[in-house]
């Protein structure tokens, strides 16, 4: 049960700092004249990520909080996921942001992991939600997540993402 805890406490931790950083983020970029793009949306994830850890936390301890015997593959892939999450978050330093805005005269950026993938944060966000709640044995709520988490980003963010980048790379 401490293992499951501590878990769920330090990706809180974790995502307190973010969101701090992404509201930092996000005044420097109105302060630029950046504008937002797909706000209608943005809730949705304010109900999907807590009830992940929610349902993760909520799961393993219902199972009996024990680690899957597969626990280290899972926790390797946790790992790189948060790897690659702030290797993007460097490369994009203050344009990155947990919403979608877009500062007049930006540069789409082109280093770091994004040279090699158009939206690396999301599959970092993609491996964490089915590594984390795998590691505690959580197959349904990795299984729930996944779908949901994909259906948001495939059937509104990315396409809003890239509709709002599309002004980046057009010529002034």
């Amino acid at each position: 049960m401490t293992k499951v805890f501590l878990t769920a406490l330090f990706i809180i931790i974790q995502r307190l700092i973010e969101l701090r950083l992404a509201e930092r983020n996000r005044r420097w970029a109105l302060r630029q004249g950046a504008r937002e793009y797909g706000a209608s949306h943005y809730p949705l994830f304010f109900v999907l990520h807590p009830g992940w850890l929610i349902g993760w936390v909520g799961e393993a301890l219902a199972t009996g909080s024990r680690l899957s015997r597969w626990w280290p593959l899972w926790f390797g892939l946790f790992a790189a996921a948060q790897g690659l999450r702030y290797w993007a978050i460097v490369s994009l330093g203050r344009y990155w942001n947990t919403r979608i805005l877009i500062v007049p005269g930006g540069r789409r950026v082109r280093t770091g992991p994004y040279r090699i993938l158009r939206h690396p944060n999301y599959l970092a966000v993609a491996v964490e939600l089915a590594a984390v709640p795998l590691i505690f044995r959580a197959w349904r709520t990795a299984i729930i997540a996944g779908l949901l988490n994909a259906a948001l980003l495939l059937g509104l963010r990315i396409p809003a993402e890239e509709a709002a980048l599309v002004r980046v790379d057009a010529p002034s």
